[in-house]
């Protein structure tokens, strides 16, 4: 099977390298399933009912979240209704929406697509994501009804993803961090078949301080003060994420590539 995974997509940039080029990408890499982290699609901060929409209309198959999930309210309602909106399964008891689904590709195959917020540095204490993620992947053992299983690692810290490729290794097809905006280089396959990118990085323009435009954040750095808000980067963006092939029987990786398609860290294809 092959799989892309794009990262965080950050703002009307990110949004618009989305529905230009997904489409594009399915034909030419022949892909059978695309997930999208859309959690900073509108105005860096959450994803609306509408742009969640938009990024579907455009080719995702579906979309994760993470610790934004909600600032947009109306994905409250939304995410309770639409069942390709994956939010963390750790976020709260009382979320809307799933932490996990298994989805059924043009092909006929099947692909799980899970999602977890890390604990390390992170803004509010989450549950922990290794028990939450345990009972999922017991629930569904790999090569079994999933044909493939995506983990989304939601968090600041890299040893923190990094000690969650090694948990899922041999039990998810791929684990990729996201949150950070900042692409890693270290794309493998771990011993026992699992995929592994730190982070995927952002869709967004990387003319910025992560997504962001750059004089409010630099300000701040200098001054210490806040001057103005944060206001996304609106310039070309690149496509960031991770190119998955898997074997069909067993559902571990055999190919990983990393993605950056377009904008400043435009690199060749798979």
């Amino acid at each position: 099977m092959k799989i892309l995974f794009l990262g965080d997509v950050m703002g009307r940039a990110g949004r618009r390298a989305i529905t230009e080029n997904l489409g594009r990408l399915r034909t030419e890499w022949k892909l059978d399933f695309i997930v999208v982290n859309g959690e900073n699609a509108t105005s860096g901060m959450g994803l609306s009912g509408a742009h969640a929409k938009d990024l579907l209309a455009a080719g995702a198959d579906c979309l994760t979240l993470g610790d934004h999930a909600f600032d947009q309210k109306d994905m409250l309602a939304f995410a309770a209704q639409e069942p390709r909106i994956i939010r963390p399964l750790n976020f709260s008891k009382n979320a809307p929406g799933k932490g996990a689904g298994l989805f059924k590709t043009r092909t006929g195959k099947q692909v799980l697509v899970t999602q977890a917020l890390g604990q390390v540095f992170m803004k509010r204490p989450f549950d922990d994501p290794f028990s939450a993620l345990d009972a999922v992947l017991k629930k569904h053992p790999l090569g079994g009804l999933a044909n493939a299983i995506i983990v989304d690692m939601h968090c600041e810290a890299t040893s923190e993803k990094m000690a969650m490729g090694h948990w899922c290794d041999g039990r998810a097809s791929l684990v990729v961090g996201t949150h950070t905006h900042v692409p890693t280089s270290d794309a493998m396959i771990l011993r026992g078949g699992t995929g592994y990118l730190t982070d995927a990085g952002m869709c967004g323009d990387y003319n910025s301080v992560i997504g962001m435009e750059k004089t409010e954040p630099l300000n701040r750095f200098i001054t210490g003060m806040p001057k103005d808000r944060f206001t996304p980067a609106n310039g070309e963006a690149t496509l960031s994420g991770v190119y998955l092939e898997t074997d069909d029987k067993t559902g571990r990786a055999t190919r990983i590539v990393p993605v950056r398609e377009g904008g400043l860290l435009q690199q060749s294809a798979p």
